[in-house]
């Protein structure tokens, strides 16, 4: 089938609503379809003019609903991908893949069995600063890698909400499957991988649960290696107050480092500079100025039109899955 992908989402909450739907339409594709049990959120796709049903399993039957983005809570991961695998309907789910490793192996069997396309929604992989540093790494502009320095932090207090009413779930241990590590962390795991073309391989971590005052961890620094030798550290927080720096990257190598700013998270912008090694010279980079989510949207768009398959790999991302595990049993935890 050629033309704009017809799209449909299960879990339409406010990630949903504010980021994905709008990213669909920049990409040029369609939303025809939704499914989700909360009466108000299909009430607010059916006023959009886009189909509401209740459940995955109705969604996974609409014979309309070419590719499904899932973003419920992490524990009804695993249910609604089976569905959807059986029904030979290709995903893009929102990370982590699951609250706990055992259910990202159960979507990986589904996964596999069904051969689908499937991806982890790692949209930091396409933001145009991100690309940009890929490209720059891949030229030599730093020299030899060295070490990938990450700070994701944001403040998600006990009684923080969405504005839809419905429960914070991220910070319910039985739903997100932890805190701020399994919930941010992915993305830098995932983004060292795609920056320097290979994954860590080990990874160790310290958490805490100092200010926010719930079970879960509400900071987490992780500390990691490639197999060639790049060190990475990241540190990932609910307890940073907003208006502090809070989001930045850094790759080093021998000759320079990449710096970039505000430009992890689900926005377009931000700023990336090259700092020469040996002059401390500041240039700045140019990308361009398209979402993220638009441009996995479009990714996943042409993977599902052309057959090519490369950008998005189920056995990439349950390796990105099996580290987060790793991260939190040296810390003691059990995600």
């Amino acid at each position: 089938m050629d033309g704009p992908v017809r799209w449909g989402i299960v879990g339409y909450g406010w990630v949903a609503q504010d980021y994905f739907a709008p990213a669909i339409r920049a990409a040029g594709d369609l939303l025809v379809a939704v499914a989700d049990p909360a009466a108000g959120a299909r009430l607010a796709a059916e006023a959009a003019g886009i189909r509401a049903h209740p459940d995955a399993d109705a969604l996974a039957a609409d014979s309309d609903v070419e590719a499904v983005y899932v973003a419920t809570p992490n524990h009804l991961h695993p249910a609604a991908v089976e569905v959807l695998a059986a029904a030979g309907k290709p995903v893009l789910c929102e990370k982590p893949m699951a609250a706990t490793l055992a259910g990202a192996d159960r979507m990986a069997a589904a996964i596999r069995r069904s051969g689908i396309l499937y991806g982890t929604a790692f949209d930091q992989r396409h933001h145009p600063a991100h690309v940009a540093m890929r490209n720059a790494i891949l030229s030599g502009a730093i020299g030899r890698p060295t070490a990938v320095r990450i700070v994701y932090a944001c403040w998600v207090g006990p009684d923080w909400s969405d504005g839809s009413g419905r429960e914070n779930w991220r910070i319910d241990a039985g739903k997100a499957g932890g805190g701020a590590l399994i919930d941010l962390a992915p993305h830098g795991l995932d983004l060292v991988a795609f920056l320097l073309g290979e994954p860590l391989v080990s990874v160790a971590a310290t958490v805490q649960s100092r200010v926010q005052g719930y079970d879960v961890d509400d900071g987490a620094v992780l500390m990691g290696r490639t197999a060639s030798g790049v060190l990475a550290t990241l540190h990932v927080a609910y307890n940073c107050p907003e208006a502090l720096p809070r989001r930045r990257l850094e790759v080093v190598g021998s000759d320079a480092m990449l710096l970039a700013e505000n430009t992890m998270g689900q926005d377009a912008g931000g700023r990336l500079s090259r700092i020469d090694g040996r002059t401390g010279t500041v240039t700045a980079i140019p990308f361009g100025d398209g979402s993220p989510f638009a441009g996995q949207v479009r990714a996943f768009g042409r993977a599902l039109r052309t057959g090519d398959r490369s950008g998005f790999s189920v056995e990439r991302d349950l390796g990105t899955m099996r580290l987060v595990d790793m991260a939190y049993a040296s810390a003691g935890r059990t995600p």
